[in-house]
C-alpha cells in the first residue's frame, strides 16, 4: 500500500530516540521530509544511516526543549520560515513516577508546561499552514494511563487526560479543512522509558528486573512488550493520504493490554 507520503514535510518531536525515532524513520522511509526536533539533535542526524535503500526521505535535526516556550517558538518560527509543515507528531516526554497525594503543585505546574501548554502552542503555530492547503495531520501520542491509570505515574495519568480532551475538541473544528487530529494510546512498547519504569519497580518491589518485565508481560494478550517500529507503523497510516477519513480517533497499540471496550 502507497501511503503518498513522498511530498509530504513532518515535524516528529522527540525524535532522538525511543518512539520519536522509530516514527521519524517510518515517515522518511515513505518517503517524507522529515525534521526531528528533540534537545540531543545531534543523535537524530544518525537516523539518516538506518533508513532503507532507496528512499527518497530524509531526516534532518532541529533542536528544542519542550519545557522552554521560547525554545519551542523558535522551533515553529524556523518552520514556518520555510513553509511549515503537513504533518505533526507531538511526543513528549514521561514525567517522573510519583503519588498523586505527594506531588507538588510547582511540579504539576513545570509539567503542564513541557507535556500540554507548549505542545498545544506548537501546534496552534503550525496549524494554521494546514488549514491554508486543505491537508494536515495531527497525531499526539499518549499513555495506556489515560484509559486505566498506573499505579505510581500520576502526572502522565493526569495531564494526558488534558491532551486527550483537547485533541477531540481540535479535530471536530479542523476536519472541514482536511486536517485530521488522532491519539495513540501506547501500551508497553519496549523503550528506554519502560526499561526505566521497570528498574524503579524492581527496586521498589526488591524484585529483579526479569520478575518486574516477566509480571508485566503477563497482563498483555499479545504475551510480549511491542516493538516501536509497530507503533511507528500505525502512526505513518494515521499520516498518510490513506487515513483522510479517521480523525477525533484515539487509536489503541497495545497488544491487548487495555481490557475495556
Amino acid at each position: 500500500m502507497r501511503l503518498g507520503l513522498e511530498d509530504k514535510k513532518a515535524l516528529v518531536l522527540g525524535a532522538s530516540k525511543g518512539l520519536g525515532a522509530a516514527i521519524a524513520l517510518a515517515l522518511a522511509n515513505e518517503g517524507a521530509d522529515v525534521i526531528g526536533a528533540a534537545r540531543g539533535s545531534e543523535l537524530i542526524d544518525a537516523l539518516n544511516n538506518k533508513l532503507e535503500s532507496g528512499t527518497t526521505g530524509k531526516i534532518r535535526a532541529m533542536r528544542v526543549d519542550l519545557n522552554d516556550r521560547a525554545s519551542v517558538s523558535a522551533l515553529a518560527q524556523s518552520i514556518l520560515t520555510d513553509g511549515g509543515v503537513d504533518i505533526l507528531i507531538n511526543n513528549s516526554g514521561g514525567p517522573a513516577p510519583g503519588e498523586a497525594q505527594a506531588i507538588a503543585p510547582d511540579i504539576w505546574v513545570s509539567a503542564f508546561e513541557g507535556m500540554v501548554a507548549n505542545l498545544i502552542g506548537l501546534t496552534q503555530q503550525l496549524l494554521p499552514k494546514m488549514v491554508e492547503r486543505k491537508w494536515g495531520r495531527i497525531i499526539t501520542l499518549t499513555s495506556s494511563g489515560v484509559e486505566v491509570p498506573i499505579p505510581r505515574l500520576a502526572i502522565s495519568n493526569g495531564l494526558r487526560q488534558a491532551v486527550v480532551g483537547w485533541s477531540k475538541t481540535l479535530a471536530g473544528e479542523v476536519a472541514s479543512a482536511g486536517v485530521t487530529v488522532n491519539v495513540i494510546v501506547q501500551g508497553r512498547i519496549h523503550t528506554d522509558r519502560v526499561d526505566q519504569l521497570d528498574q524503579a519497580a524492581a527496586q521498589r518491589q526488591n524484585m529483579t528486573l526479569d520478575q518486574v518485565r516477566a509480571a508485566s508481560i503477563a497482563t498483555i494478550p499479545a504475551g510480549r512488550y511491542g516493538k516501536p517500529e509497530e507503533l511507528a507503523d500505525v502512526v505513518a497510516f494515521l499520516a498518510s493520504e490513506r487515513a483522510s477519513y479517521v480523525t477525533g480517533a484515539r487509536i489503541r497499540v497495545d497488544g491487548g493490554l487495555i481490557r475495556s471496550i
